[in-house]
């Protein structure tokens, strides 16, 4: 399968944050043709492209659009969750630092579907080269008449602000987000209300991840048949595929969905050299993870899901035979149980215990009882949780005892880690 750079066309160009590279690109072409239609008619476009959430869930995206109701009165507005936190996700990111203005040119035909006054771009606060390149493209669309009053002469207008978020993998849960942006401790909210109800402000709101909304101007500008040529029938069009880890040419590659990680790893050069693939994750580390066996999967939502994952993100991760999956699983989980907001026991309490356990197996204190209990924890807090973060700790457990248990009994046989150098020779080949 060909890879198809259309977000990704022109990164390598000099200078390709400009508005001048942009507008060389047929930036802004998408907005001026969306604004000669009705909102609606921008709505059904997008609906028809068949157009999902590339922020993880891959949701509908016209769909979510259609949800905020129209005739009330009350004021809309359009968030982009730009608050890339995952372990291993990174597309995002380089997207707004190569090309920022797709994102901005987004965000205006994006709010004028949905009739939003005001838009906002939550950023990640760590990630201050991004906020000044977004900060600088969103000044010389402004300056351009893009933004402000009275967009191209079209009587629509539109404030945009760049948010620097405040650090927190939470804030990334879209109702968490919302929270933040309103000066709150970021903290998912119960629902319902949703967002498209009551969102931003107690107001409708839409939150759409970077890349859907970059995705917005091209189908705009090619139509709807153009992005059904690619991909799926029920997952069509492009994405940025997020290769890292023990992989020859680490990167973004943008291919249509439903590509493998077999034809991926040809494009990146293959697993490093001297090794062979020993897991990876289809969607980032919130994800089950993956083994060899997988290499043929269609990295599409059904594919995945049928395979039993999610496409999530689309950050391959990719491990090779020198990784010790007990002491990848024990990092992500780390990470889980600091980032947990508290706000709900069975992450909170859980996502702790998970770390302990955990750290016991991997220094080779652990028994067989511990392995039963890990997964009795983790499915305390699968789909009991307030968000997915509770889901995220508990999938890398789950899918890794599930393909893996005799590394983890490897652990507490040969008293540590088997993949310890210091502990005792590489095990011949766990999974030879």
């Amino acid at each position: 399968m060909p890879l198809t750079p259309v977000l990704s066309r022109y990164w390598d160009e000099p200078e390709s944050w400009t508005l001048d590279t942009y507008r060389r690109h047929d930036g802004y072409e998408g907005l001026q043709k969306a604004l000669r239609m009705d909102p609606d008619e921008v709505i059904s476009t997008v609906k028809e492209a068949g157009l999902r959430g590339r922020g993880g869930a891959g949701f509908p995206t016209g769909m979510k659009w259609s949800f905020i109701p129209q005739g009330d009165d009350k004021p809309h507005y359009l968030v982009v969750n730009a608050d890339e936190s995952e372990p291993g996700t990174c597309k995002d990111m380089p997207l707004m630092l190569a090309t920022p203005h797709a994102l901005v040119e987004g965000v205006i035909i994006a709010a004028y579907a949905i009739r939003a006054g005001h838009a906002f771009i939550y950023v990640r606060g760590e990630v201050v080269p991004v906020l000044r390149r977004l900060q600088a493209a969103v000044a010389e669309a402004y300056a351009a008449g893009y933004l402000g009053t009275n967009i191209l002469g079209s009587g629509f207008d539109l404030e945009l602000v760049v948010h620097a978020g405040a650090g927190a993998y939470i804030c990334g849960e879209e109702t968490a987000l919302l929270d933040s942006l309103e000066g709150r401790r970021g903290q998912p909210r119960l629902r319902p209300p949703f967002p498209a109800v009551a969102g931003l402000y107690a107001s409708p709101t839409v939150v759409n991840n970077v890349e859907s909304i970059a995705s917005v101007p091209p189908i705009i500008v090619n139509g709807i048949e153009w992005f059904r040529s690619m991909g799926s029938e029920k997952s069509p069009g492009f994405t940025l595929y997020s290769l890292s880890g023990h992989v020859a040419k680490p990167g973004q590659y943008e291919a249509p969905l439903g590509i493998t990680l077999r034809e991926l790893l040809e494009y990146a050069g293959g697993v490093r050299a001297g090794h062979r693939l020993k897991f990876w994750t289809p969607g980032g580390s919130s994800t089950p993870i993956f083994t060899d066996e997988h290499l043929d999967v269609a990295l599409d939502y059904e594919g995945v899901g049928a395979a039993g994952s999610m496409l999530g993100t689309k950050a391959l991760q990719i491990f090779d035979e020198t990784t010790c999956v007990v002491r990848a699983v024990l990092r992500w989980t780390e990470f889980y149980a600091h980032e947990s907001c508290g706000k709900c026991t069975p992450c909170r309490e859980g996502t702790y215990w998970l770390v302990q356990i955990l750290e016991r197996l991997e220094r080779g204190e652990g028994t067989d009882a511990d392995l039963e209990k890990l997964l009795d924890i983790a499915d305390n807090i699968l789909g009991k949780s307030f968000c997915a973060l509770g889901d995220g700790a508990a999938s890398p457990i789950m899918s890794s005892i599930k393909y893996f248990r005799d590394e983890y009994l490897a652990h507490f046989e040969q008293g540590g880690c088997p993949f310890d150098p210091h502990q005792s020779t590489l095990m011949a080949g766990v999974h030879a």
